[in-house]
Parts: C-alpha cells; structure tokens; sequence
C-alpha cells in the first residue's frame, strides 16, 4: 500500500510540474502570430487555434487554467502574438479584449477603387468583394442621395481602424455612418448628390484648401451658361469604370463615350468621381462667387484663374514657359 501511496504521489507531482511548466514556462510563436477568434468558440476551441499557432503548449492547461478562472470570459477579436508570453499573459490578454485592429487610412479624393486596394493590402479582404458591396449597398445612403448609382462619394475619407472579425458591410457602413456626421457638421441637407458630386471634382483639381472654393466657383459657372466642364479628373474615372486607364491622360482619351466624360457631355457627371473630404464638401456648398471661366495649374502648387479664353491662353503660356516647354 505505501508503496502505492507513493507512486501516486510520485505521479501526482510530475503531472502537476508539468502542468506548472505548460502553464508558467514562456513560449515563443513561430514569427508573428495573427489568431482570429470568432463569437462562439468554446474554450476547446480557442485553446485548440492557439495551439495550432504555437502561442501555447498544451490545450489541456490552457482549459484547467480557464476552469480556475470561471469570473473571466474570453471575448472574440483577431489577436496578435508576436513575443513570448505564457499561459496567464496570453489568457489575460484575451479576457480583456486586447484585439488586434488593422488600420486603414483612405486619403481624400480616393476612389472606391482605390479604397478597395487599401482594404485588400490591410488584409481585410479582396477588392473585388468590397467593389461589390460600394457597387450595390445604395440603400446605406438612398435616403439622403436616392439618385446614387453607387457609394462613390459616401465612403468618407478618414483613418479607420477594423478587426477580420468585422463583416465587409460593417466596414463600407462605417465610412457612410462618417460621411453622414459630416455632412451634419456642415449642414449637407439638400442637393446632396450633386453636391457630393461637384466636391469630387473639386478634390481631384487642387489640394489647395484655399483655392477650392475658387474651381468650384469656376465649374459652377460653367454649368449656369451651359458650358463643358472639361475636367480631366471625370474623364479619368470615366477610363477607370471601364477598366481602361493606363496610369496617365492622352488626348485621345478625351472622347471617350461615357457620360462621365464632362468633354463631351456637358453637365455634371451622372454621379462622385472620388471621395471628397470636409474642405472640398464647403467648397462645392459655398462656391467662389467670381467670373472666372478656366484656371490652369501655375506649377507651383496653385493655379491661374481667368475670365476668358485669351487670358487663359496666356496662363497656359506661362505655365508651359515655367515647365521649360514651348
């Protein structure tokens, strides 16, 4: 019998320095670790994922560990583990909630296709899954735009931060639900496709706060004598929509048939060719009131404005004189 006792003791005492070391030892992951735990995992489960990651030894000790703990939850979120840590630093982390987020900067004027692209390099899904969603998720802005074809326009340029476990829907809602304060903060009540839409003009033309007000004066009295626009920026997305642009503007693109080509239809475009920001927003609801008709980059930065066709001419002239060009 004694010897029996102290077999199991014996026993008793390797299982528990050993689950003292699965527990208590640091371990090291193999590089750095993302561990996605999605709203409904058991403890098995999740012990079972970080596991597999190399975060932790043993899914054994990582349950009696749970069970010792019964207060804490374990919440659901992508996490990062790129250092050692054991079992009490990792379950700590996870009973906190200390997720990791991927941060997204959308600069102003990014289309949706450009926004696509930065969704899909932050690692929060394909492009093509997210161009579905801004093609299609009208509803998300149709009480405020009904005429909007898409959400180009309505995803508001900012820095966000999203989790994986975020649905794609929640992410293009969120930049709406944005695009929606500000348009509050600014009193954006009315026109405001149109308005939206002249704003996405103003933002591919100059990133001069300054002068945005001024090139929206200029379209604006463009549209009221029934004048092209002629902005280069709106044939540009007329290529992009049709998958043809090449990176740069040739002159043989100007005649491209698309009612975004504001060259040959005149107008504004059916719809936003980007995504404007708060300046360019202001600009297009409270214009330059001037009789400037065209403006030319001055290449520094600024641009030229005139009244007619010969004083335009003349910017031009100097513009190409300051390029070193004849």
């Amino acid at each position: 019998m004694r010897t029996l006792i102290t077999l199991f003791l014996l026993v008793a005492l390797a299982a528990g320095g050993w689950w003292a070391w699965a527990v208590y030892a640091p371990v090291t992951p193999p590089g750095q670790q993302s561990v996605l735990l999605r709203s409904g995992y058991s403890t098995r489960r999740i012990a079972k994922v970080l596991k597999k990651a190399g975060v932790i030894r043993s899914v054994f000790a990582f349950r009696v560990w749970h069970i010792l703990h019964p207060k804490l939850s374990l919440k659901a979120g992508e996490y990062l583990f790129d250092r050692e840590a054991n079992v009490p630093k990792v379950y700590d982390r996870i009973a906190r909630g200390d997720i990791y987020f991927h941060v997204v900067t959308i600069p102003e004027g990014y289309t949706m296709f450009d926004i696509a692209k930065a969704m899909e390099d932050a690692g929060l899904g394909s492009s093509q899954d997210f161009l579905q969603i801004a093609r299609t998720h009208t509803d998300l802005i149709s009480d405020l735009a009904p005429e909007a074809k898409s959400l180009e326009g309505y995803l508001y340029p900012n820095t966000y931060q999203f989790t994986r476990t975020q649905t794609r829907e929640e992410m293009v809602g969120t930049m709406v639900r944005q695009f929606r304060q500000v348009a509050q903060q600014i009193g954006l009540n009315s026109d405001v496709h149109r308005t939206v839409t002249m704003a996405s003009i103003v933002e591919k033309e100059t990133a001069s706060p300054d002068e945005r007000p001024m090139v929206a004066g200029v379209y604006y009295n463009r549209l009221t004598h029934r004048v092209a626009l002629d902005a280069d920026p709106s044939v540009i997305y007329a290529l992009l929509l049709s998958g043809n642009y090449s990176g740069s503007l040739h002159h043989a693109d100007l005649a491209v048939d698309s009612p975004y080509n504001t060259y040959r239809f005149r107008g504004l475009p059916p719809g936003p060719i980007g995504n404007p920001g708060q300046s360019a927003l202001a600009a297009a609801m409270h214009p330059a009131n001037t009789d400037f008709f065209y403006f030319v980059s001055d290449g520094n930065g600024h641009h030229r404005f005139a009244r007619n066709l010969d004083e335009h001419n003349r910017n031009v002239a100097a513009y190409r004189h300051a390029l070193g060009m004849r």
